[in-house]
């Protein structure tokens, strides 16, 4: 699943002697409000048309606009995790692919990622999720594993994020392939683990919003 394999070969890239008018023109034809500028073969960051209609002046070009998210990039072989991160990190619907040189391959967008990740084996399988709550120093998937198979369960996934209500601690958010959550809850309990949350996905679940929906969860978004 490296980045390069999604790339978005529809979504044109804008140089620095378009004329802004024609972005939003481009924009418009494709249905969206962003698009990369490269110049030289480079990325050089991410235009929207927000930026475009506070210039009110469609006659300027590219390389007059104060561009954002320069760094909104990834190298062509990372991973499409890699992607979701750079995305979220700068708030954006798009991410510019580059090699090693730091020559502009293309963008994958946001719908393009989720999608591609929602398309893995641990998000499409049937299961269960749950989220615990701890301290960065106590965890250890190997220790949650051995818990959680100890009730005849295999982990699928796993995902760490910050835990907003307690800077002090992490969100461990592990998708299991049991829909019964109850006696895995109460033996990673009985172990002194904390559990925040938990999702039981109901048999049959197939259809695409439902697995999007899963993705969400299982991504705590």
């Amino acid at each position: 699943m490296q980045a390069y394999e999604y790339i978005n070969n529809l979504i044109p890239p804008l140089k620095y002697t378009d004329k802004v008018s024609m972005a939003l023109t481009w924009m418009e034809s494709i249905r969206t409000n962003t698009l990369p500028v490269v110049d030289a073969g480079f990325f050089k960051g991410l235009v929207t048309d927000e930026m475009i209609y506070n210039l009110n002046d469609g006659e300027l070009t590219i390389k007059d606009m104060d561009l954002e998210a320069e760094a909104c990039y990834v190298f062509k072989d990372k991973h499409i995790y890699d992607v979701l991160r750079v995305a979220s990190e700068h708030h954006a619907v798009m991410v510019a692919v580059i090699d090693r040189e730091s020559v502009y391959h293309g963008v994958i967008t946001l719908e393009d990622a989720v999608s591609a990740f929602a398309d893995t084996l641990s998000i499409q399988s049937q299961g269960g999720v749950l989220i615990l709550s701890m301290y960065m120093t106590d965890y250890s998937l190997f220790e949650i594993s051995r818990v959680i198979e100890s009730e005849n369960a295999k982990v699928l996934s796993s995902f760490i994020s910050n835990d907003p209500l307690d800077a002090s601690k992490i969100k461990v958010t592990i998708k299991v392939d049991k829909t019964e959550l109850r006696h895995i809850k109460a033996t990673l309990e009985r172990f002194g683990y904390r559990i925040i949350d938990q999702y039981q996905e109901e048999t049959g679940i197939s259809s695409e919003h439902d697995r999007l929906g899963n993705l969400m969860r299982f991504l705590d978004i």
